[in-house]
């Protein structure tokens, strides 16, 4: 990727690294949110306070300036079917989450999984196993998980806005918001067509997801990638991610998964592509996503340019009617 469709070139990085970013995997995903606390203790994070939200799973709700990793949780009335570990490509009756990484490792790095230097390795707590009454008849619905983030779009309308240059695009072409500089004003805050970045209620600023820009910095995948047990959130070079992703969604349409689509992943979307995307198994708004994402600030070019010219014949017009009046 490079020239104008590199957002770290067109951002005025010279010889920079190849843009990295996330491929979340949702097939795989079992929902125990060690991305939403590796990325919490990383980056220190404050917590969010404990909302069950009607006693659901999904407690966090949605992305914000304290949730930088958010996992959904949304149940369907119908068969597990792509679900099912046979056909999502892990093995039927597996357990520990060592045999799962392995199994479903993406090959993009030779890293041990489960993030032990963040201390989310796992352990054996000893408890027996046992089925829970009635378990036979919960097959007749199934849990679409998702670990939802910021997208680091190719266009990214939040740092079109910033009129304090508190955000900014980095070298690896994920999009930081430099909470110094922050001033509070909010404009990235409208800007963002995924409803991402958002403002704290103590002091204003905004926050989002930094891609761990520190940790890319030491040659570190991020933690929430790292701690990822089931390798759902993947982290490397975005046109190897992209490419990955395709043969994913090729390998569940053949097991008879059809639903399995890419989402943030078509450079000539309406954000220039996503930095971060997904494969789902249902349509976008399943998730809480936006089907037709755009940035607001595309057209801003060509507002400016017919706003000009109405500009230039409005005074046109008046120089003439001026004149005309002067010779009368």
């Amino acid at each position: 990727m490079t020239g104008a469709d590199d957002p770290a070139t067109a951002a005025g990085h010279v010889d920079h690294p190849e843009r990295v970013g996330f491929f979340t995997d949702t097939s795989v995903c079992i929902g125990c949110k060690a991305c939403e606390v590796a990325c919490k203790e990383w980056n220190d994070v404050p917590d969010d306070g404990f909302n069950l939200l009607g006693m659901s799973f999904d407690n966090t709700g949605m992305l914000g300036a304290n949730s930088w990793r958010h996992v959904a949780f949304v149940e369907q009335p119908r068969r597990l079917g792509g679900q099912d570990p046979g056909v999502a490509g892990l093995p039927t009756g597996s357990s520990g989450t060592a045999e799962v990484a392995q199994t479903v490792s993406s090959g993009l790095r030779e890293q041990p999984r489960a993030g032990g230097e963040l201390g989310t390795s796992p352990v054996d707590l000893g408890f027996p196993s046992f089925e829970l009454p009635g378990a036979e008849g919960r097959d007749e619905f199934r849990w679409l998980m998702a670990s939802d983030v910021c997208k680091h779009c190719t266009h990214a309308g939040c740092l079109d806005v910033c009129p304090t240059g508190a955000l900014f695009r980095t070298e690896f072409g994920s999009v930081v918001v430099q909470s110094d500089i922050c001033n509070g004003c909010g404009y990235c805050v409208s800007a963002c067509p995924y409803g991402v970045i958002d403002r704290r209620e103590d002091d204003g600023r905004a926050w989002k997801c930094t891609l761990c820009y520190d940790r890319l910095g030491d040659g570190l995948e991020p933690a929430c990638a790292k701690a990822c047990p089931t390798d759902s959130i993947q982290f490397g070079p975005l046109d190897e991610l992209r490419e990955r992703a395709r043969e994913r969604v090729a390998q569940l349409h053949s097991a008879g998964v059809d639903e399995a689509r890419l989402y943030g992943a078509d450079p000539d979307d309406g954000v220039g592509g996503d930095g971060a995307f997904f494969l789902l198994l249902d349509e976008p708004e399943v998730y809480g996503l936006p089907p037709d994402p755009v940035v607001p600030t595309r057209d801003a070019g060509s507002m400016w340019r017919h706003a000009a010219v109405a500009a230039g014949a409005f005074l046109v017009a008046a120089a003439s009617a001026f004149v005309g009046r002067g010779r009368g």
